[in-house]
């Protein structure tokens, strides 16, 4: 297939971009490569994107229309991921700008280019974030999201939301995948797991939120692209049991879905901190501090959907996770 994937040279976007090249598609890989971290990571993660010769990349700014349209209108996509995104929930309490250009002027963006090109199947990260102040857990994709509590999470609401009208509107095929705190290899700066290591390495405290009461459903990044590459094979249909008096948020009579893909096992963030400590065999300088803005105590990610559709279950251990990361950073920083 020839499958368009944004955010290219980002964590998520590299790691799938490299799985589908090897398993003989073509990739057209989109990034714009902005500042949010370290552009020489990104551009790190391309060069090993290189030596394919089905791999193509394209520098577009997701909120630019014409080029969009442009690119667009020069490939027949057989996919289009979108994992293009203004991430951080933190972050989009200093630069709520950024969230809207990104987020939802380019995510309109990718819509028009679907529906006017006919894509069979748009694939596009959401996130646990969505879940806001939900406290029934763990979270299924099949309860309501309408109370996020930063704007990152409600610009990903709003795609879902934009998603099904495209989906009902047009016949596009959509599907909503919400990541869970994602780990690994070539991960991103500005996570804990990334923080953790390079302050622990450098003999500086961390930073630890809520006091160490929090979990997270840690979920390990090739588990997150088995899930991808699986759900961009189930092309959605419209669900004939949908029922307008007892809506289902997950599903429609449009050919919509929203999985949710995530470890499916909480772990206190102590007990993190723990594997981090113990794979680099060294104690942590903890600084406890009380909850951010925009945070939530805890995920817990119910994966039925995304089982009962792909036959696949998250399931890699976190000590395993980091200390496949650890080594990762290790050799990429010493190198």
């Amino acid at each position: 297939m020839k499958i368009l994937v944004t955010g290219a040279a980002g964590f998520i976007g590299f790691h799938l971009s490299r799985r589908l090249l090897n398993d003989g598609h073509t990739v057209i890989g989109l990034d714009m490569i902005n500042d949010y971290y370290d552009v020489s990571l990104k551009e790190a993660r391309l060069k090993q994107l290189e030596p394919f010769d089905h791999f193509s990349f394209v520098k577009i700014d997701l909120a630019a229309r014409n080029e969009m349209e442009d690119l667009f209108k020069q490939h027949a996509f057989d996919r289009v991921v979108n994992l293009a995104a203004q991430a951080g929930v933190r972050y989009s309490l200093k630069n709520p700008h950024a969230y809207i250009s990104s987020n939802i002027v380019g995510f309109t963006n990718i819509l028009e280019g679907c529906r006017h090109s006919k894509v069979p199947h748009l694939i596009y990260a959401s996130s646990s974030s969505v879940y806001g102040l939900n406290t029934r857990m763990p979270f299924s994709v099949h309860d309501n999201v309408d109370h996020p509590i930063s704007l990152y999470a409600a610009s990903k609401k709003s795609n879902e939301l934009m998603a099904h009208t495209y989906s009902y509107l047009y016949n596009i095929p959509t599907t909503g995948l919400r990541f869970f705190t994602v780990y690994g290899p070539w991960g991103r700066p500005d996570m804990a797991l990334f923080l953790f290591t390079k302050a622990i390495q450098e003999d500086r405290p961390i930073d630890v939120f809520n006091n160490g009461k929090m979990k997270r459903d840690f979920t390990y990044i090739d588990d997150i692209i088995e899930g991808v590459v699986r759900v961009m094979e189930q092309v959605p249909e419209p669900n004939p049991d949908w029922d307008g008096n007892a809506p289902d948020p997950g599903t429609s009579p449009a050919p919509y879905r929203l999985y949710n893909i995530g470890n499916n096992q909480p772990v206190e963030l102590m007990d993190f901190i723990k594997a981090i400590e113990d794979a680099l065999g060294k104690e942590a300088k903890k600084n406890f501090l009380p909850m951010q803005p925009g945070d939530v105590p805890a995920t817990y990610a119910d994966v039925a959907s995304l089982s009962t559709a792909t036959g696949f279950r998250p399931d890699t251990d976190i000590n395993q996770g980091i200390k496949n990361f650890i080594e990762w950073y290790t050799a990429y920083y010493s190198s």
